[in-house]
């Protein structure tokens, strides 16, 4: 499917206001509401829309702590990153693991209830050695910039 400005902006419209009516869609990317509900489902169906999600304000909840941890492992083979990925795969606590360039193999994002609990995770992934050599963990002091969404209209232009 070759997407055309109007599907990036319905992609770019949505990942902001997930819960906006079609009509309120098809009035912000100037199509009617039959036509815009055909490219939504077409979008849906080709995979370029996941699913539909809250975003949920953790802080009325209670308080957490996000760690980011920079982690090396001892070994590269392609075993050695299957294991670890295991690992922490099942680790509910793990909302984000990036395979990085540079000084270190992952870049891991971390939220907990508190650091005591970040160190019991991070304790219990060097006893089950999955082939972790070292980490360096940054605790998250304040986030002033967070955004639930991507510049879609920046970034893709067709």
């Amino acid at each position: 499917m070759k997407l055309d400005r109007i599907d990036i902006k319905i992609l770019h419209v949505l990942q902001q206001y997930g819960r906006m009516t079609n009509v309120e869609l098809s009035e912000v990317v100037n199509l009617s509401p039959s036509p815009c509900l055909m490219r939504v489902k077409k979008l849906q169906s080709e995979g370029y829309i996941e699913g539909y999600s809250a975003q949920i304000n953790v802080a009325k909840l209670g308080q957490t702590l996000t760690v980011f941890t920079e982690v090396t492992l001892k070994n590269h083979r392609q075993t050695d990153f299957a294991r670890f990925l295991a690992a922490v795969e099942k680790i509910d606590q793990l909302i984000e693991c990036h395979v990085v360039s540079g000084g270190y193999d992952y870049l891991l994002k971390f939220v907990t209830t508190g650091i005591g609990e970040y160190q019991e995770i991070m304790e219990r992934l060097v006893e089950l050695d999955v082939g972790i050599d070292k980490y360096f963990s940054f605790v998250v002091l304040k986030s002033p910039v967070v955004k639930g969404h991507l510049p879609l209209t920046n970034l893709f232009q067709p």
